[in-house]
């Protein structure tokens, strides 16, 4: 069934009109006619499972048929951070990342990413990513899509440490060096509800200085293992991690 996301917070109504992007989709790309029936997901994260009423030149008019219960979302908010890297992999990672659960995705400027945007291109990708999660939250049933958030400085995330109950730095010197056990102890030390933010770096890794920085502000470097991950290789293995953890044992 689809899934359309709306702007506003859930209001119990007799009737929903879908207007915008969401009535093309439902009528130009979908061709749904009255009686099929969709998932309306609010603001709120209330999702509804709704009847399309009417189909006009205006509107699509849906009515409220049952709530959705079942939960969809991680257990524990994992944010994403990732340096900027090269090309269009962060479209990639926002997708899967959103996939797999994630509560909200940063970019910032690492000191070895080779891409530097300045704030206009910064506003036109954060929105082109907003774009790319929502569809992503569409398809595989969230019931709210990723905040998106572009810092123009690293100094920005490192002020953020304190807002989260665990920081981790995905950092491959400790793969190389054998450390294999900070990012599971961690993941047993994290209740329900909790927040986790995981810091990964662009394809040339971390600057010294920056493991520095994040250590002094109660950044955990940790390992993902004895094999060396690519910049976007690497949140989707910490991500589906945390829902085994999580979800599945």
């Amino acid at each position: 069934m689809q899934r359309y996301f709306m702007t506003e917070p859930y209001e119990a109504k007799k009737q929903y009109d879908i207007t915008g992007e969401n009535y093309h989709h439902i009528v130009r790309v979908m061709r749904m006619e009255p009686k099929q029936q969709v998932y309306l997901v609010f603001s709120d994260r209330i999702a509804i499972i709704a009847e399309i009423v009417e189909v006009n030149d205006e509107a699509v008019v849906l009515k409220e048929v049952a709530k959705e219960l079942s939960e969809k979302e991680l257990p524990v908010n994992v944010t994403i951070a990732c340096g900027f890297p090269k090309g269009d992999k962060l479209d990639l990672v926002v997708q899967k990342t959103t996939e797999l659960g994630c509560h909200k995705f940063i970019g910032y400027p690492a000191k070895t990413s080779v891409v530097k945007w300045d704030h206009k291109k910064l506003v036109k990708k954060a929105e082109r990513f907003k774009k790319i999660a929502t569809e992503a939250a569409e398809q595989s049933h969230r019931q709210f899509a990723p905040d998106i958030v572009l810092l123009e400085k690293k100094l920005e995330l490192v002020e953020s440490f304190s807002n989260y109950d665990k920081v981790l730095i995905a950092y491959e010197e400790s793969a190389k060096e054998g450390e294999q056990s900070r990012f599971a102890q961690t993941l047993a030390e994290t209740s329900v509800g909790e927040s986790i933010l995981v810091v990964f770096g662009p394809e040339g890794g971390f600057a010294s200085e920056e493991i520095e920085e994040f250590e002094k502000h109660g950044g955990i470097l940790c390992g993902l293992g004895p094999r060396i991950l690519r910049a976007e290789t690497a949140p989707l293995y910490v991500l589906s991690a945390i829902s085994y953890q999580f979800e599945l044992v």
